[in-house]
């Protein structure tokens, strides 16, 4: 009687794809330093630095819960924003071993390429607006508080596109086609 094995031989490795472009890799990193300053920020806001606030206007930051919630959107966004950096670093292709399950599989190329551009359309929805932060009210800073603030926030409007951009390169690169919106 023939046993069968839980966990199969792993498959062999595909065959290399070409090294990422240039200003793939540039923009993957652009990307992923994009979200530092506004994540910088907010670790000094929970710090206990006013970081262009008045008094009452940073009396909301001092609860647990806010606190709590800042930190862990600064970790979330630049750990998010450092996945880029898989587009164009072999991990991106193959999973490390090291990862439980998963480790040693082959990344799907339309998989990646789905994921990062739902996050590219996502991101660019989500930030575009803040190219117009000096024209929002923000009670409660000072005036070059909210001068810093909106400085901190703009590469942010970066993010999604140039998530999308490596995304595509990436795409390029593994299939050797580029996504279209369909054929005419």
């Amino acid at each position: 009687m023939e046993r069968k094995t839980r966990n199969p031989a792993p498959s062999p490795p595909p065959a290399a794809s070409p090294p990422a472009p240039r200003w793939a890799v540039r923009a993957a990193h652009l990307a992923a330093l994009a979200v530092l300053p506004s994540g910088l920020w907010r670790i000094a806001l929970v710090l206990g630095v006013p970081a262009g606030y008045t008094a009452d206007g940073f009396a909301a930051f001092e609860t647990p819960g806010a606190k709590a919630w800042m930190l862990f959107l600064s970790v979330a966004t630049e750990s998010l924003a450092l996945l880029t950096l898989g587009l164009v670093r072999p991990w991106g292709e193959v999973l490390p071993r090291w990862i439980p399950r998963v480790g040693g599989r082959t990344v799907h190329p339309l998989a990646a390429t789905g994921a990062a551009l739902l996050g590219a359309v996502c991101l660019t929805a989500l930030w575009t607006p803040m190219a117009w932060w000096w024209t929002f009210p923000h009670a409660g800073m000072t005036r070059t508080g909210h001068l810093v603030v909106g400085l901190l926030y703009q590469p942010l409007v970066l993010w999604g596109p140039l998530l999308g951009a490596v995304a595509l390169a990436y795409h390029r690169r593994r299939t050797g086609r580029v996504l279209s919106a369909g054929k005419r």
